[in-house]
């Protein structure tokens, strides 16, 4: 398959009609059907269901546009990072990161590196530590911020000096909320939302047993955001870090810390032996003397 042509295959999926796709590419209608099928050849497999005024992507096209867009994503990165030099530092730079306070730490970072060289862009994806861990090890990031528990043993990192809280967001009329903290004893009959990484939930449970207790998990989230709405009307209460007080304006829910403390840390990870680009180095040279300075 060549980028070239699966670029034509995405203008075609986004546009859903071929004489359109043809236009915003600059080429003609029969060379773009022409190449369409001819992938379609390639791939032994229909990608489009060809309506009289439109087009639709079948299950196949839907698997080939999503790794479509990985693969040109992944090849403007690569292509973008050899035009880089370090006397006219541009480029981009491709940073994964969970919802956490040390963000704040990347953003400084950022916020130098642009003073210094302000031709480099930065592109941030928010997700879980599989989610990102993941586009690491496909290259589609350069580095990402995780909120342990995590497995970073075939990563390189560096760890920062936040620690992160856990405990309960609630409503603020829930009767757990008149408690300065929360035991594992006060959880015994809350309904929960729970983070959906195994690892995170396994720490949760660890905690809770000590004091011989469980967990009653109504459901599970990716990021705690949707979650937070889920609580907000009433359906139950989630475990989460306690950032979330200042990260999400919900002025009808409240936090409170677990009791006893569990605490957790954060790491800034990248593939062990990559080579790196010009802009990562140098953004990790930055988080580094940040470090030192605190």
């Amino acid at each position: 398959m060549e980028l070239r042509v699966l670029r034509y295959f995405l203008t075609v999926a986004r546009e859903q009609n071929i004489t359109r796709a043809a236009e915003v590419l600059h080429i003609t209608q029969p060379t773009l059907s022409r190449q369409l099928k001819q992938l379609e050849e390639e791939l032994e497999t229909t990608l489009f269901v060809r309506g009289k005024s439109k087009v639709t992507l079948t299950e196949g096209g839907v698997l080939l546009r999503r790794r479509a867009e990985d693969l040109i994503e992944l090849a403007d990165k690569t292509e973008k990072e050899f035009l880089t030099h370090d006397e006219f530092m541009a480029g981009d730079l491709f940073i994964g990161a969970g919802e956490t306070k040390s963000m704040h730490i990347l953003a400084k970072a950022i916020s130098q590196l642009h003073d210094q060289y302000p031709q480099i862009h930065y592109h941030v994806h928010s997700g879980n530590a599989d989610d990102i861990k993941e586009k690491i090890d496909n290259g589609l990031l350069d580095i990402g911020l995780l909120t342990e528990p995590v497995d970073i043993e075939k990563y390189d990192f560096i760890r920062l000096n936040e620690k992160e809280t856990w405990g309960l967001l609630m409503r603020k009329d829930h009767p757990l909320a008149k408690l300065e903290s929360i035991t594992p004893y006060d959880l015994r009959n809350v309904q929960l939302w729970i983070s959906r990484r195994c690892i995170v939930q396994n720490e949760i449970t660890h905690w809770m047993s000590e004091k011989n207790e469980k967990l009653n998990i109504l459901g599970t989230y990716n990021l705690i955001q949707n979650a937070a709405v889920m609580v907000e009307e009433g359906i139950g209460c989630a475990i989460c870090l306690e950032r979330l007080t200042y990260a999400y304006n919900h002025h009808s829910l409240c936090f409170r810390p677990f009791s006893p403390l569990l605490q957790t840390g954060t790491v800034i990870v990248w593939k062990k032996h990559q080579v790196f680009s010009q802009v990562t180095l140098k953004f990790l040279e930055m988080i580094r003397k940040n470090l030192k300075e605190t």
